[in-house]
Protein backbone atom coordinates (compact mmCIF):
# COMPACT_ATOMS: atom_id res chain seq x y z
CA UNK A 1 0.00 0.00 0.00
CA UNK A 2 2.84 2.20 0.76
CA UNK A 3 4.35 1.45 -2.44
CA UNK A 4 1.11 2.40 -4.10
CA UNK A 5 0.44 5.79 -2.02
CA UNK A 6 4.20 6.80 -3.18
CA UNK A 7 3.36 5.93 -6.57
CA UNK A 8 0.64 7.89 -6.44
CA UNK A 9 1.79 10.85 -5.34
CA UNK A 10 5.31 11.10 -7.18
CA UNK A 11 2.87 11.02 -10.65
CA UNK A 12 1.30 13.67 -9.55
CA UNK A 13 4.30 15.75 -9.23
CA UNK A 14 5.30 14.65 -12.35
CA UNK A 15 1.77 14.98 -14.34
CA UNK A 16 1.55 18.73 -12.91
CA UNK A 17 5.35 19.52 -13.39
CA UNK A 18 5.72 18.42 -17.09
CA UNK A 19 2.40 20.38 -18.04
CA UNK A 20 3.65 23.26 -16.49
CA UNK A 21 6.89 22.63 -18.16
CA UNK A 22 5.22 22.06 -21.24
CA UNK A 23 3.37 25.60 -21.32
CA UNK A 24 6.13 27.11 -20.73
CA UNK A 25 8.11 25.79 -23.56
CA UNK A 26 5.06 26.65 -25.42
CA UNK A 27 5.59 30.20 -24.70
CA UNK A 28 2.47 30.66 -22.49
CA UNK A 29 2.52 30.98 -18.54
CA UNK A 30 -0.08 29.10 -16.91
CA UNK A 31 -0.30 31.87 -14.33
CA UNK A 32 -1.00 34.64 -16.78
CA UNK A 33 -3.63 33.36 -19.48
CA UNK A 34 -6.02 35.68 -22.26
CA UNK A 35 -8.59 36.25 -20.33
CA UNK A 36 -9.92 38.31 -22.65
CA UNK A 37 -10.45 35.30 -24.91
CA UNK A 38 -11.89 33.43 -22.01
CA UNK A 39 -15.53 32.85 -21.53
CA UNK A 40 -15.42 34.00 -17.84
CA UNK A 41 -13.61 36.43 -15.84
CA UNK A 42 -10.57 36.34 -14.56
CA UNK A 43 -10.83 35.56 -10.24
CA UNK A 44 -9.16 33.06 -8.41
CA UNK A 45 -11.38 29.28 -8.22
CA UNK A 46 -13.60 28.81 -5.33
CA UNK A 47 -15.16 25.78 -4.01
CA UNK A 48 -19.24 26.60 -4.95
CA UNK A 49 -20.25 25.17 -1.57
CA UNK A 50 -18.08 26.76 1.42
CA UNK A 51 -17.10 29.59 -0.61
CA UNK A 52 -13.56 28.75 -0.13
CA UNK A 53 -11.30 30.31 -2.47
CA UNK A 54 -8.47 27.21 -3.85
CA UNK A 55 -4.96 27.80 -3.24
CA UNK A 56 -1.19 27.15 -4.27
CA UNK A 57 -1.17 24.74 -7.39
CA UNK A 58 -4.57 23.66 -7.39
CA UNK A 59 -5.33 27.83 -8.53
CA UNK A 60 -2.71 26.85 -11.80
CA UNK A 61 -4.74 23.48 -12.56
CA UNK A 62 -8.44 24.73 -12.70
CA UNK A 63 -7.22 27.98 -14.32
CA UNK A 64 -5.74 26.08 -16.87
CA UNK A 65 -9.18 23.69 -17.00
CA UNK A 66 -11.34 26.93 -17.43
CA UNK A 67 -9.27 27.91 -20.54
CA UNK A 68 -9.74 24.46 -22.05
CA UNK A 69 -13.01 23.57 -21.06
CA UNK A 70 -14.40 27.35 -21.78
CA UNK A 71 -16.43 27.51 -18.56
CA UNK A 72 -17.90 30.58 -17.64
CA UNK A 73 -17.49 30.52 -13.99
CA UNK A 74 -14.78 29.55 -11.50
CA UNK A 75 -16.99 27.73 -9.07
CA UNK A 76 -15.92 24.01 -8.73
CA UNK A 77 -17.93 21.17 -6.11
CA UNK A 78 -17.13 17.11 -5.57
CA UNK A 79 -19.31 14.69 -7.02
CA UNK A 80 -20.94 14.61 -3.07
CA UNK A 81 -20.99 18.40 -2.73
CA UNK A 82 -23.57 18.67 -5.66
CA UNK A 83 -25.38 16.11 -4.12
CA UNK A 84 -25.80 17.67 -1.14
CA UNK A 85 -26.85 20.93 -2.80
CA UNK A 86 -29.82 19.32 -4.42
CA UNK A 87 -27.96 18.67 -7.81
CA UNK A 88 -26.03 16.07 -9.41
CA UNK A 89 -23.08 16.00 -11.73
CA UNK A 90 -24.33 15.75 -15.59
CA UNK A 91 -23.70 12.04 -16.33
CA UNK A 92 -20.54 11.51 -18.45
CA UNK A 93 -18.98 14.17 -17.62
CA UNK A 94 -14.95 14.40 -16.54
CA UNK A 95 -13.88 16.24 -13.63
CA UNK A 96 -10.49 17.44 -12.62
CA UNK A 97 -7.79 16.40 -10.46
CA UNK A 98 -6.58 18.77 -8.00
CA UNK A 99 -4.74 17.99 -4.72
CA UNK A 100 -4.54 18.57 -1.00
CA UNK A 101 -1.32 18.64 0.89
CA UNK A 102 -0.54 18.17 4.61
CA UNK A 103 1.77 16.17 7.39
CA UNK A 104 1.06 13.98 9.63
CA UNK A 105 3.11 12.55 12.57
CA UNK A 106 3.03 8.50 12.67
CA UNK A 107 1.82 7.88 16.01
CA UNK A 108 5.15 5.53 16.34
CA UNK A 109 7.31 8.29 15.56
CA UNK A 110 5.31 10.66 18.01
CA UNK A 111 5.92 7.79 20.96
CA UNK A 112 9.51 7.44 20.09
CA UNK A 113 10.34 11.50 19.76
CA UNK A 114 8.40 11.99 23.55
CA UNK A 115 10.94 9.04 24.91
CA UNK A 116 13.80 10.87 23.64
CA UNK A 117 12.77 14.02 24.42
CA UNK A 118 13.07 15.95 20.77
CA UNK A 119 10.56 17.13 18.10
CA UNK A 120 8.74 14.48 16.42
CA UNK A 121 9.68 14.36 12.49
CA UNK A 122 5.89 14.77 10.27
CA UNK A 123 5.67 13.25 6.93
CA UNK A 124 4.03 14.77 4.26
CA UNK A 125 1.66 13.62 1.85
CA UNK A 126 -0.20 14.53 -1.25
CA UNK A 127 -3.71 13.25 -1.60
CA UNK A 128 -5.56 13.83 -4.89
CA UNK A 129 -9.67 14.17 -5.54
CA UNK A 130 -12.00 15.61 -8.40
CA UNK A 131 -14.09 18.50 -8.54
CA UNK A 132 -16.24 19.07 -11.33
CA UNK A 133 -17.34 23.17 -12.29
CA UNK A 134 -20.66 23.85 -11.47
CA UNK A 135 -21.81 23.94 -15.63
CA UNK A 136 -20.84 20.14 -15.69
CA UNK A 137 -24.12 19.77 -12.87
CA UNK A 138 -27.39 20.38 -12.93
CA UNK A 139 -30.25 21.06 -10.23
CA UNK A 140 -28.12 23.10 -8.40
CA UNK A 141 -29.19 26.77 -6.81
CA UNK A 142 -29.77 29.52 -9.53
CA UNK A 143 -26.56 31.73 -7.38
CA UNK A 144 -24.22 29.30 -8.38
CA UNK A 145 -23.95 28.87 -12.09
CA UNK A 146 -24.69 32.88 -12.47
CA UNK A 147 -21.93 34.16 -14.83
CA UNK A 148 -20.03 37.27 -12.62
CA UNK A 149 -20.37 40.53 -13.99
CA UNK A 150 -16.53 41.98 -14.72
CA UNK A 151 -15.72 44.60 -12.20
CA UNK A 152 -14.92 47.64 -14.07
CA UNK A 153 -11.59 48.81 -14.17
CA UNK A 154 -12.48 52.06 -12.27
CA UNK A 155 -13.58 50.18 -9.14
CA UNK A 156 -10.40 47.59 -9.30
CA UNK A 157 -7.55 50.74 -9.22
CA UNK A 158 -9.32 51.79 -5.91
CA UNK A 159 -8.98 48.48 -4.11
CA UNK A 160 -5.49 48.15 -5.59
CA UNK A 161 -4.44 51.28 -4.15
CA UNK A 162 -6.02 50.62 -1.23
CA UNK A 163 -3.74 47.71 -0.48
CA UNK A 164 -0.86 48.98 -1.70
CA UNK A 165 -1.54 52.12 0.98
CA UNK A 166 -3.00 49.41 3.60
CA UNK A 167 -0.09 47.00 3.46
CA UNK A 168 2.47 49.30 5.50
CA UNK A 169 5.37 48.84 2.88
CA UNK A 170 8.07 51.63 2.06
CA UNK A 171 7.09 52.20 -1.25
CA UNK A 172 9.38 54.95 -2.91
CA UNK A 173 7.82 56.54 -6.51
CA UNK A 174 10.26 57.51 -8.82
CA UNK A 175 12.91 56.41 -10.71
CA UNK A 176 13.33 54.05 -14.43
CA UNK A 177 13.27 50.97 -12.39
CA UNK A 178 10.46 48.90 -10.79
CA UNK A 179 12.09 46.65 -7.71
CA UNK A 180 12.18 45.43 -4.28
CA UNK A 181 15.31 45.95 -1.80
CA UNK A 182 15.59 43.49 1.02
CA UNK A 183 18.32 45.36 2.48
CA UNK A 184 16.20 48.22 2.93
CA UNK A 185 13.32 46.67 3.05
CA UNK A 186 11.59 48.86 0.63
CA UNK A 187 9.25 48.97 -2.88
CA UNK A 188 10.27 51.35 -5.71
CA UNK A 189 8.06 51.50 -8.54
CA UNK A 190 8.45 54.44 -11.11
CA UNK A 191 6.37 57.19 -11.65
CA UNK A 192 2.84 56.30 -13.10
CA UNK A 193 3.65 58.36 -15.77
CA UNK A 194 6.41 55.55 -17.08
CA UNK A 195 3.43 53.59 -18.01
CA UNK A 196 1.82 53.90 -21.51
CA UNK A 197 -1.50 51.66 -19.61
CA UNK A 198 -1.86 52.72 -15.84
CA UNK A 199 -3.03 49.68 -14.83
CA UNK A 200 0.36 48.08 -15.62
CA UNK A 201 1.91 50.62 -12.78
CA UNK A 202 -0.59 48.40 -10.39
CA UNK A 203 0.31 45.29 -11.46
CA UNK A 204 3.72 45.88 -11.70
CA UNK A 205 3.54 47.40 -7.84
CA UNK A 206 2.03 44.07 -6.96
CA UNK A 207 4.66 41.80 -7.99
CA UNK A 208 6.96 43.89 -6.30
CA UNK A 209 4.93 43.75 -3.25
CA UNK A 210 5.20 39.70 -3.49
CA UNK A 211 8.63 40.17 -2.70
CA UNK A 212 8.32 42.64 -0.12
CA UNK A 213 6.08 39.58 1.43
CA UNK A 214 9.30 37.54 1.42
CA UNK A 215 11.06 39.78 4.36
CA UNK A 216 12.26 37.45 7.09
CA UNK A 217 9.73 39.72 9.41
CA UNK A 218 6.83 38.52 7.87
CA UNK A 219 7.02 35.23 5.58
CA UNK A 220 10.77 34.81 5.92
CA UNK A 221 11.20 33.06 2.17
CA UNK A 222 14.48 32.99 0.95
CA UNK A 223 15.65 35.82 -0.94
CA UNK A 224 19.63 35.55 -0.92
CA UNK A 225 20.32 34.50 -4.29
CA UNK A 226 21.76 36.42 -6.59
CA UNK A 227 20.43 37.08 -10.25
CA UNK A 228 21.22 34.22 -12.80
CA UNK A 229 21.25 31.62 -9.34
CA UNK A 230 18.28 29.11 -8.78
CA UNK A 231 17.61 30.52 -5.66
CA UNK A 232 16.53 34.20 -7.47
CA UNK A 233 14.63 31.85 -10.24
CA UNK A 234 12.48 30.54 -7.34
CA UNK A 235 11.97 33.66 -5.79
CA UNK A 236 11.11 35.42 -8.97
CA UNK A 237 8.61 32.69 -9.69
CA UNK A 238 6.93 33.04 -6.46
CA UNK A 239 6.46 37.01 -7.14
CA UNK A 240 4.94 36.76 -10.40
CA UNK A 241 2.29 33.89 -9.21
CA UNK A 242 1.78 36.23 -6.06
CA UNK A 243 1.20 38.88 -8.04
CA UNK A 244 -0.71 36.83 -10.88
CA UNK A 245 -3.76 35.78 -7.80
CA UNK A 246 -3.22 39.15 -5.93
CA UNK A 247 -4.49 41.03 -8.96
CA UNK A 248 -6.65 38.14 -10.08
CA UNK A 249 -8.41 38.49 -6.53
CA UNK A 250 -8.76 42.32 -7.18
CA UNK A 251 -10.39 41.81 -10.58
CA UNK A 252 -6.88 42.51 -12.66
CA UNK A 253 -6.24 40.72 -15.46
CA UNK A 254 -2.49 38.89 -14.82
CA UNK A 255 0.28 40.13 -17.08
CA UNK A 256 4.10 38.95 -17.34
CA UNK A 257 6.46 40.93 -15.57
CA UNK A 258 9.68 38.77 -15.96
CA UNK A 259 9.24 36.92 -19.62
CA UNK A 260 12.78 36.59 -19.47
CA UNK A 261 13.60 34.78 -16.86
CA UNK A 262 11.29 31.62 -18.57
CA UNK A 263 14.51 29.32 -19.06
CA UNK A 264 15.70 29.73 -15.23
CA UNK A 265 12.40 28.72 -14.56
CA UNK A 266 12.36 25.79 -16.83
CA UNK A 267 15.75 24.82 -15.33
CA UNK A 268 14.45 24.93 -12.04
CA UNK A 269 11.21 23.25 -12.85
CA UNK A 270 13.20 20.25 -14.70
CA UNK A 271 15.81 19.90 -11.77
CA UNK A 272 12.98 19.61 -8.96
CA UNK A 273 9.08 17.90 -10.06
CA UNK A 274 7.98 19.75 -6.82
CA UNK A 275 9.26 22.93 -7.48
CA UNK A 276 6.12 24.49 -9.34
CA UNK A 277 4.24 22.99 -5.80
CA UNK A 278 6.30 24.49 -3.24
CA UNK A 279 6.58 28.15 -5.32
CA UNK A 280 2.72 27.87 -6.13
CA UNK A 281 2.12 27.32 -2.53
CA UNK A 282 4.30 30.14 -1.47
CA UNK A 283 3.26 32.59 -4.16
CA UNK A 284 -1.02 31.72 -2.16
CA UNK A 285 0.70 32.34 0.94
CA UNK A 286 2.18 35.78 0.06
CA UNK A 287 -1.12 36.73 -1.85
CA UNK A 288 -3.56 36.26 1.19
CA UNK A 289 -0.55 38.37 3.03
CA UNK A 290 -1.41 41.09 0.79
CA UNK A 291 -5.15 40.60 0.63
CA UNK A 292 -6.16 40.49 4.05
CA UNK A 293 -5.37 44.23 3.76
CA UNK A 294 -8.39 45.33 1.46
CA UNK A 295 -12.17 43.70 1.04
CA UNK A 296 -11.92 41.79 -2.12
CA UNK A 297 -14.21 42.39 -4.57
CA UNK A 298 -16.32 39.79 -6.59
CA UNK A 299 -15.64 37.99 -9.29
CA UNK A 300 -14.60 39.53 -13.15
CA UNK A 301 -11.25 40.98 -14.65
CA UNK A 302 -10.08 44.06 -16.38
CA UNK A 303 -7.90 43.64 -19.09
Amino acid sequence: MKQSNGHVRQSLYAEVTNRVIAELEAGRLPWVQPWDASACGCALPENGATGRRYSGINILILWAAVMERGFGVQRWLTFRQAQTLGGNVRKGEKGICICYADRFTPKEEAERARDEDREARQIAFLKRFTVFNVEQCEGLPEALTEVPEQLPEVEAVPAAHALIRASGAEFRVGGVEAYYAPAGDFVAVPEQQAFPDPINWYRTALHELGHWTGHHSRLDRDQSGSFGSAAYAREELVAEMASAFTCAALSIDPSVRHADYVGAWLAVLREDERAIFRAASAASKAADWLLRYVEVPAQGCVS
